[in-house]
């Protein structure tokens, strides 16, 4: 079976072969890449042959200048995470013949991640938001005898089941939207692991962790883009470990955050009128006294004005509200 690969060069020195052709400029917030080429190629394959066997094959006959990492082509060492039709993807596990679009497939490297050559990406942005928060067990004191170990509860570990099956392949950063327009932000992997051993109850220094966390770049810097969920190859959900982090970080009492400010705001305004007060919502994350922070968001202010998208100025509730207070009332927590 044939099929058309569509592959994005990309060479430090400036030399590609003569027939790649530049292509468009990645859309924001995707704009960080060098400019790169794409080179068209036919393979011809079994139907069940999956993209990186078309990128050896590329490699191997065709042109042996292709740059592209790949190891244990079986989903397991996640070092051919790449771009595949504008998402990332393992290359090992992704059927041609299903990731196939107008007749041809487009492979390039990741445009949030610095590339080294073709489809090789620099992964040391990944590798320092992962030691950023610190994947390894502070022990508590006393440390068991020499002979003995840390006992704990199965119902205990199987919360961290999840998060140990990551492979680390970056994928889920590949695609983070959070992390497109904001390099400061840790990233789903990173804090999918922070939960691991913030969660662990053999580490000593979990409320430390959470304090870190709970800055700037940390866990509230998560936009819900659901992305890294429906990327991950090996079902980590890294979203979901975020949240969970969230909830122990405001339990400890790390609340004083534009994160949390914003999440109480959101809740107050359902619970008392049914409805989203967006007039008063970003103040109330900021802080209704921190006029340099109301001030950079005035540009979107404009914007919504332009779109005829301003809330209204008075707002008020829904009717039936009182059903949706005695729903808070019934939940409990932070709100009831």
């Amino acid at each position: 079976m044939q099929f058309t690969i569509e592959v994005g060069r990309f060479n430090p020195e400036g030399t590609y072969p003569e027939n790649a052709v530049p292509g468009a400029p990645f859309p924001a917030p995707w704009d960080r890449s060098p400019a790169r080429r794409y080179q068209t190629f036919m393979v011809d394959l079994p139907e069940h042959a999956v993209v990186l066997d078309a990128l050896i094959a590329i490699r191997e006959y065709q042109d042996q200048s292709l740059a592209v990492r790949c190891a244990c082509r079986s989903a397991i060492c996640g070092s051919c995470a790449m771009w595949i039709n504008g998402h990332a993807n393992l290359a090992c596990k992704s059927r041609l013949s299903a990731f196939t679009q107008d007749g041809k497939t487009r492979v390039e490297s990741p445009p949030s991640m610095p590339i080294i050559r073709d489809l090789v990406c620099d992964m040391k942005p990944f590798w320092d938001k992962h030691l950023a928060v610190k994947p390894w067990l502070q022990n508590k004191q006393p440390v068991p005898p020499p002979n003995e170990e840390y006992r704990v509860s199965n119902a205990s570990m199987e919360e961290l089941i999840q998060e140990v099956s990551c492979i680390s392949c970056s994928a889920c950063l590949m695609d983070c939207e959070s992390f497109a327009v904001n390099p400061d932000f840790l990233g789903p992997q990173a804090l999918a692991q922070a939960f691991r051993y913030a969660g662990d109850p053999r580490d000593a220094e979990t409320k430390e962790r959470l304090a870190e966390y709970s800055k700037p770049g940390g866990i509230w810097d998560c936009t819900h883009c659901y992305e890294c969920v429906t990327q991950c190859p090996k079902g980590v959900a890294p979203l979901e470990q975020i949240l969970k982090l969230r909830r122990m970080a405001v339990d400890a009492g790390f609340t004083n955050n534009a994160g949390t400010r914003h999440a109480d705001a959101f809740a107050e305004s359902v619970r008392d009128s049914g409805r989203l007060n967006e007039l008063t919502l970003m103040p109330k994350s900021v802080g209704f006294f921190n006029i340099v922070e109301q001030i950079k968001t005035l540009p979107s202010a404009f914007n919504l004005i332009r779109a005829g998208k301003l809330p209204p100025l008075i707002h008020k509730a829904i009717p039936g509200i009182n059903r949706i207070k005695t729903i808070f009332e019934r939940v409990g927590g932070r709100f009831k």
